[in-house]
């Protein structure tokens, strides 16, 4: 039996003297010590000792009161020998410029979520803290600006890590055993195993800090840090806890910004990969070797070729070319051979990038890529080919008659078939699981408890952000269909977008669209999800219009700076005095080709075989798990009871005070408390909300979105058109080229806003795969429990609560609904005006609701009149009045916005003139003086007017001359250039570096 390790060092404290710091490391229960001595002496390098010595709370206490005693100065009688410095939740690593080393320590975290019984956290907050005293200090000009480089890397923006899961690495490869383990049999009794798998360096993003000690120190120390997205929902579904987590890791190789980072470096890294795994498992069970488990990976990478965008000069789409001719497509197949060594076969490639342009731009990648995979796939045999899907995104989405969301779920589904994906299970599975009708076709590698992903979808656009998060938004839609089948609570492999599972999904996606983007293209997301499905095509504009320019506009002005920050922060310069610093090389072109520059040498056994022998051998696993072996985990034994493999208290924490109300898992958002419209009593996930499209009303009720609606149109409605004018229906068969087809059977036949609502959740059952099938509840159970029900609300009602006889109302207008806490019309309070907030402010709403349909088309005396009849106020003297939270009166009309629960309007009954005291006063001077105002601003608006027209050509005049003078400094600077060079010319040679220089 084997379980993964738990670091033993979570809490970290820093105390310092004059000559040393040392850092004190514990765990949860502050029961187990560690302890680091750093020497502060040393100016330039990094002295550091590990005694590896664990240490009781007692020995600690003394350890520390004795250095204290031995550092305090005699002449002087205060506690100044020891000071603490700071507390911190672990060491990121050490880094050092041109002066001595720093120490970098989290100092805040936040939960984000929660795979079985190990927490992922997000760190919020880190300190910097110099090494070296002062009195030793050694001191450089540029170390400050090197330090507001590395700072300018904000490691309390979507930085994650875990004490106990390895986040650099799949669930699929986390949970693999070792063979070592798996074959051995000198386990003792009451003895397991614990292991701690190597993190996989192409996803450590602290690798370059944790390298100038990593052999030194107890691997406790540091924490493995990824860097991209992770979120996490929780789905309902007939009280059964199902969580959704998706994360996505960042790659550290050829990584950058957008316009600076294009294409592959010579060791076939590419830029913006970014690899997605989109986790479901059945939380209702904590343990994961006890309960289901499900995952999918996917990837993006840019075009694995040589290709690069001008962007000297400032225009919105730079010229692409291609930088180098590769004719025997090295370096593709470089990065091909590591996606066969990470994620098995096949590799199903879905390029987006365009192909019918009027003027070339996107299709000299497309062609030259799509002749670089047939020319890799004649040395591989058929089945373990990879696949090539081109599908021109841009243009199907012009088409009006087209729907580019039902064409990508077609090839989709087809991906994740191909590839398969990751199903773990308690009970071992019978083989006429796998005869079922909807898994045929489904490919994988079966073993005895499910299934394991082998293959991986590769996506790409040009950017790999608006298109590509689109595309894997469709591949994930797909694959959570599978999941949730595997898991026993979809009866078929069918779900429709306007349901809250989808939105749950699509907001994921949408998040970590943006996130990818701002770290990328600089930022968030300006085509979206729904401008693909082409709703709100048109309100979203001014939005997309923005994001354009706030991308365009960093990166023109901000990515150089911030490629030479990502240099700095990952090691690829190190920063060395005497040599040239990073803001004065003419490119970082060499620093990620060392091979061009002659630091690093790459070689080629043959012009055929692309790919390593071990890894075809494989294939269709990956390498990295058909052998999980000691050198990719350490292994070690521990007593069933060691708080180091204790997953139970690590999780539950016995020895802390809890608040439920404030506990992650109640705070995470939920698919009924977040996504079920309130108007509905049907908390299944799976039932359509269909909203009011034929009034051009879009909005969900009650939607809860993480980020912002930033939809605006698709990627082509906001440039201008290059793609031909063809009619759709002769481009039918012209979306996809690859080596499987799509059948007709995968795709449902009717529409998604045609199929009639239906409560299907009758249909549903748990039964197969946890013994228990769901069923209405009998009326004396709901009879039981309205009872407890009313018991609790009187129980927490605050002393002298008096419930009034309140029940709300529901106002229908088409797809809005707007609900409020509307007292019954008994009598007058407050100086006869009847208001509502008599209710608590977390008191729930009864199950029975008045309704007051009202239409789009109604004026106000109609919508006073139903409310009115409503509550049988027959008085003509009162008033209705409505107001918002924010106490502003709300005309009373078929044009109300949509409220929520949360914050509900307010009625107020006023009888007229109530509270008026009428006043004499001349009207007709106060509306003279109001005319007159009005005409003197009138006139100051006029006068402004006219100066600015007067000063316009005054204006061009300055621009003009302005331009005049730059352009003859400029012709100066040219004429002076040409005599220097005309000049060197003139030099004869006399021997290798021996011409005189230019200057």
């Amino acid at each position: 039996m084997d379980r993964s390790i738990i670091s033993c060092i979570q809490k970290v404290v820093l105390y310092e003297t004059k000559a040393r710091i040392y850092v004190v490391g514990s765990n949860t229960t502050e029961t187990q010590f560690r302890v680091l001595k750093i020497d502060r002496t040393e100016s330039r390098d990094l002295v550091i000792h590990d005694d590896k010595a664990v240490y009781t709370q007692i020995q600690i206490r003394n350890l520390l009161t004795m250095i204290n005693h031995g550092n305090q100065p005699k002449d002087v009688k205060s506690d100044a020998g020891l000071i603490k410095t700071i507390s911190a939740f672990g060491i990121v690593g050490f880094v050092k410029f041109l002066e001595g080393y720093y120490i970098i320590v989290i100092t805040q975290r936040a939960k984000v979520a929660v795979i079985g019984p190990h927490v992922i956290y997000k760190v919020m907050n880190t300190a910097m803290i110099p090494i070296p005293n002062d009195t030793v200090k050694y001191t450089h000009p540029d170390e400050s600006r090197y330090k507001k480089l590395f700072e300018s890397v904000d490691l309390s923006s979507n930085f994650y890590f875990s004490y106990s899961y390895d986040l650099t690495h799949s669930l699929q490869f986390n949970m693999m055993p070792v063979d070592y383990v798996s074959n051995s049999t000198d386990l003792g009794q009451s003895e397991v195993y614990g292991i701690k798998n190597r993190s996989a360096q192409k996803y450590l993003w602290n690798k370059f800090l944790i390298k100038p000690c990593k052999h030194i120190l107890h691997t406790d120390w540091f924490i493995p840090i990824i860097h991209g997205f992770v979120d996490q929902k929780h789905l309902c579904i007939f009280g059964k806890a199902l969580y959704i987590t998706l994360i996505a890791r960042r790659s550290i190789q050829f990584a950058g910004t957008r316009f600076l980072k294009r294409g592959a470096n010579s060791e076939g890294y590419v830029a913006n990969e970014v690899e997605t795994e989109q986790i479901v498992h059945d939380a209702s069970i904590t343990f994961l070797d006890r309960t289901k488990l499900t995952s999918f990976v996917q990837m993006r990478g840019s075009v694995p070729l040589f290709w690069s965008q001008d962007v000297s000069t400032m225009v919105p789409k730079p010229a692409i070319s291609l930088d180098q001719k590769d004719p025997y497509a090295k370096v593709s197949g470089h990065h091909f051979n590591q996606l066969l060594h990470r994620y098995g076969s096949p590799v199903i490639i879905l390029n987006l990038v365009k192909k019918r342009e009027k003027r070339r731009h996107e299709s000299i990648l497309s062609e030259e890529y799509k002749d670089v995979v047939e020319y890799l796939n004649q040395f591989l045999p058929e089945d373990q080919c990879m696949r090539y899907v081109d599908f021109d995104m841009a243009y199907f989405s012009k088409r009006k008659n087209i729907d580019v969301l039902s064409r990508l779920a077609k090839i989709a589904r087809q991906c994740v078939k191909k590839t398969g994906l990751y199903i773990k299970t308690m009970k071992p599975v019978e083989e006429k699981f796998w005869d079922q009708e909807e898994l045929i076709g489904f490919h994988g590698y079966r073993n005895d408890y499910g299934c394991l992903q082998t293959g991986v979808v590769r996506t790409n656009c040009v950017d790999c952000l608006d298109r590509t998060n689109t595309a894997q938004f469709a591949i994930g839609k797909a694959a959570l269909a599978y999941q949730l089948w595997a898991l026993g609570v979809l009866p078929k492999m069918d779900l429709e977008f306007e349901t809250d599972i989808i939105s749950m999904l699509e907001d994921l996606y949408e998040a970590q669209g943006d996130t990818i983007a701002l770290q990328y293209g600089g930022s968030q997301l300006v085509h979206r999800i729904e401008g693909y499905r082409k709703i709100n095509p048109w309100t979203a504009q001014s939005k997309d219009i923005l994001y354009t320019v706030s991308r365009y506009y960093s990166n023109t002005f901000t990515d150089l700076e911030k490629q030479h920050a990502t240099n700095i922060f990952l090691g690829v310069f190190l920063p060395r005095e005497g040599k040239p610093n990073i803001w004065e090389l003419p490119t970082d072109y060499y620093l990620h080709n060392k091979d061009l520059a002659g630091v690093q040498k790459i070689f080629r056994k043959s012009y055929s075989q692309w790919w390593d022998l071990p890894v075809f051998r494989s294939l269709p696993l990956p390498y990295d798990q058909k052998k999980k072996s000691e050198d990719d985990s350490a292994v070690e034994k521990f007593h069933d009871t060691d708080e180091r493999i204790n997953h139970f208290n690590d999780y539950y924490r016995p020895f802390e005070l809890t608040v439920l109300k404030n506990h992650f898992t109640m705070i995470m958002e939920h698919s009924v408390r977040n996504y079920k419209p309130k108007s509905t009593k049907d908390d299944s996930p799976f039932s359509l909300r269909l909203t009011d499209r034929n009034k051009g009303r879009t909005k969900k009720l009650f939607r809860h979105t993480t980020n912002p609606n930033l939809s605006g149109k698709d990627s082509t409605l906001s440039t201008a058109s290059t793609g031909s004018d063809g009619s759709s229906s002769s481009s039918e068969g012209m979306d996809m080229e690859g080596n499987f087809s799509l059948s007709d059977s995968d795709v449902p036949s009717q529409s998604r806003y045609e199929k009639k609502i239906e409560n299907s959740s009758s249909k549903w059952t748990m039964d197969p795969s946890y013994g228990l099938n769901i069923c209405p509840p009998s009326k004396h159970d709901e009879l039981h429990y309205a009872r407890y029900h009313q018991i609790g609300d009187q129980c927490c009602q605050p002393a002298g609560y008096t419930k009034k006889d309140t029940s709300p109302v529901e106002m229908n207008y088409g797809s809005f609904h707007l609900k409020y806490w509307l007292p019954l019309y008994s009598q007058y309070e407050h100086g006869g005006s009847l208001k509502t907030g008599f209710m608590p402010e977390n008191q729930p709403f009864p199950e029975s609701v008045c309704l007051v349909e009202i239409n789009e088309n109604e004026g106000s005396e109609e919508v006073n009149r139903k409310l009115r009849e409503t509550f049988h106020i027959d008085d003509v003297d009162l008033v209705l009045k409505l107001r918002n939270h924010r106490k502003s009166l709300i005309p009373i009309n078929s044009n109300i916005t949509a409220n929520s629960k949360s914050v509900p309007y307010k009625l107020e009954v006023v009888r007229r003139y109530q509270n008026v005291t009428p006043k004499r006063r001349t009207i007709e001077s106060v509306a003279q003086k109001e005319t007159v105002s009005i005409k003197k601003k009138y006139m100051e608006l006029v006068n402004r007017i006219q100066k600015l027209e007067a000063s316009l050509p005054e204006l061009d005049k300055k621009r003009h001359n302005r331009i005049i003078v730059e352009v003859e400094s400029l012709e100066q600077k040219l004429d002076f250039l040409s005599k220097r060079l005309n000049e060197t010319d003139q030099v004869k040679w006399k021997g290798m570096f021996k011409k005189n220089p230019l200057w």
